[in-house]
């Protein structure tokens, strides 16, 4: 058979899983609650069933040992993800009869007037496996506790008999395993729309994994996956039955999607005429920055804090849309030499493969527009380059899908207006929208005061927040929204429009705000902080991180106290 024909072959099996969609997007539109939370659970036990060989594939895929403990990545960002976003789905639709789940989660009202929800901890199981972390969704202005419900579940107002569904394309993510099945929960649970995921090719190995796991979903005719490359996924998009789309990935394919590419972009561009007239959602990365706060700290919080930093770039070997791509630092502290210092050695013992294609590439053009590279030796793996920002403008526009990292300093007169003066810099300087970082000493925060500083939270415009935490903990809680910051449009995307995860449901949220402590357990209990968090499992120097991840998992899949020693054993010992 010659390739003309397997290739229509290929575009005919598309348009009947099409086809098929949409002959059954009203009637999952309509399916009942209760129904749809037996699928997730249905889910969830095929889920578990394949996680094993899900994190073995992708470890091999990414160039991990099997025994090495960075394997957890692979279960905390795949399985693990999956299943909380399960959970998450099945409680709140369990308390949907007049919204009774909002009931059980505290809102307050912020300096800036803002509504907030205190998402985590929500559960004595978060009290126990996440102590001392807190999440925050911040409500847009005009949302309180008054009106909360009417602005949250919405599309589960209607009578299902009056819904009307719809057929969306999804295009997956080549870089973390959940991000495909996650955004199409979006769209079946959260939206009422029947979803044809398209699997990049960097990580259609998964594709039989998740056909395994999603098969409640596929037996129902609301979900197909399929492979392909940007052939497939232009004709997709193109498609007369497609109806919305979503895309996790790069400004570049979203803009080629909606405006074209080249000439005939920029005409369509300057026209205000997309080439595609349908409604589009997207997730598109950032110069994410990591902003640290001078203060008091002892030689045990800067090699913490190392540790966290490195983290920020080098989770998944930096192929995240939400690394840390600039570390902002104040100017003439006094231990800013000693951190950077620390830094370097733990960035340095990170030795994993850069594996997502086009690295070699990115890192060349990284030291040619640079003036001066700082190179981190990490054996067989690639050297870590770190510039300065102020190298080249280009540093500020442009994110760095790879294990290179810019700095910059800002004048730092006292803490407070360091960090006012980072914030705007952050705002006016640096591209895009999706996650900021703060590392701060909670003497810091006191010295400030908590109320001032949520003041200048609310002034840092970015869908996710994290304080003395990664902005990638916002993406593993998927009670949080995970998004860019509200206001992005076609023609200056940036970081994206509209949210995913999200499992309570709320309609209108401005941003996550994910908070740690700043020292781990049991260094933060001797310090007067109340948590047994010791070094967390997301870190990528944590030594039983791979166990970590398979427990976790299990602990989602069934949660009881059968698994808490276990973890905690292991916990104590990462």
């Amino acid at each position: 058979m010659n390739n003309n024909v397997q290739e229509n072959d290929v575009f005919i099996d598309l348009d009947n899983d099409l086809t098929t969609l949409a002959n059954t997007r009203d009637s999952w539109a309509q399916t009942p609650v209760a129904e749809r939370i037996q699928i997730l659970q249905e889910i969830k036990d095929s889920l578990l069933n394949v996680s094993d060989a899900w994190a073995r594939d992708a470890a091999r895929a990414k160039g991990l040992d099997q025994d090495s403990p960075l394997v957890g990545e692979e279960w905390l960002s795949g399985p693990y993800a999956v299943m909380g976003a399960c959970n998450g789905l099945i409680d709140t639709l369990s308390g949907l009869e007049g919204k009774s789940f909002l009931k059980n989660i505290p809102f307050r009202t912020l300096p800036s007037g803002q509504t907030a929800a205190r998402v985590v901890p929500h559960s004595l199981w978060d009290r126990l496996l996440l102590s001392g972390v807190k999440a925050d969704i911040w409500m847009q202005k005009g949302i309180n506790e008054n009106n909360i419900a009417a602005n949250t579940a919405t599309v589960y107002d209607d009578a299902p008999e009056q819904r009307i569904g719809r057929v969306s394309l999804v295009l997956g993510a080549g870089n973390i395993a959940a991000i495909a099945p996650l955004d199409a929960f979006q769209k079946l649970f959260v939206e009422h729309q029947v979803v044809i995921l398209k699997m990049n090719p960097v990580n259609d190995y998964l594709t039989e994994h998740l056909k395994a796991a999603l098969r409640p979903l596929i037996d129902r005719d609301a979900l197909r996956i399929v492979k392909g490359g940007g052939d497939v996924g232009a004709w997709l998009t193109e498609h007369s039955t497609v109806e919305e789309i979503h895309i996790t990935g790069a400004e570049t394919t979203h803009d080629a999607i909606i405006w074209g590419r080249g000439e005939e972009g920029q005409r369509n561009r300057e026209a205000g005429t997309p080439r595609v007239n349908k409604r589009i959602t997207s997730e598109l990365g950032a110069v994410c920055p990591t902003i640290v706060v001078p203060g008091n700290w002892s030689a045990a919080d800067i090699r913490f804090q190392a540790e966290q930093i490195a983290t920020h770039k080098l989770h998944n070997s930096g192929f995240n849309c939400v690394a840390c791509q600039v570390l902002l630092m104040p100017e003439g502290w006094n231990q800013a030499t000693d951190l950077m210092s620390e830094l370097r050695n733990v960035l340095g013992r990170s030795t994993r493969p850069a594996y997502y294609p086009g690295a070699e590439d990115r890192l060349d053009t990284f030291h040619q527009k640079s003036e001066e590279v700082t190179t981190v030796n990490r054996g067989s793996a690639p050297n870590l380059l770190i510039n300065k920002l102020e190298d080249n403008d280009w540093f500020r526009s442009n994110e760095i899908f790879a294990p290179a990292l810019s700095t910059h300093s800002l004048e730092a007169p006292d803490a407070e207006q360091y960090l006012r003066n980072a914030i705007k810099f952050a705002n006016e300087k640096l591209h895009g929208t999706l996650g900021a970082n703060i590392v701060i000493h909670p003497d810091t925060i006191r010295s400030i005061g908590r109320s001032r500083f949520e003041e200048l939270l609310a002034e840092l415009r970015y869908g996710t927040i994290a304080i003395n935490t990664w902005t990638g903990l916002g993406f593993l809680s998927t009670v949080c929204p995970w998004g860019a910051f509200p206001g992005h449009t076609l023609d200056d995307v940036q970081s994206g429009i509209g949210t995913v995860h999200n499992t309570f449901m709320f309609d209108s949220v401005e941003r996550a705000v994910v908070e740690a402590p700043f020292r781990p357990f049991p260094r933060s209990v001797l310090s007067g902080e109340w948590t047994l968090l010791p070094r967390p499992p997301w870190f990528i120097t944590n030594k039983r991180q791979q166990r970590l991840g398979r427990l976790l998992t299990r602990f989602q899949h069934s949660p009881g106290w059968r698994h808490i020693p276990r973890i905690f054993a292991n916990a104590l010992r990462g």
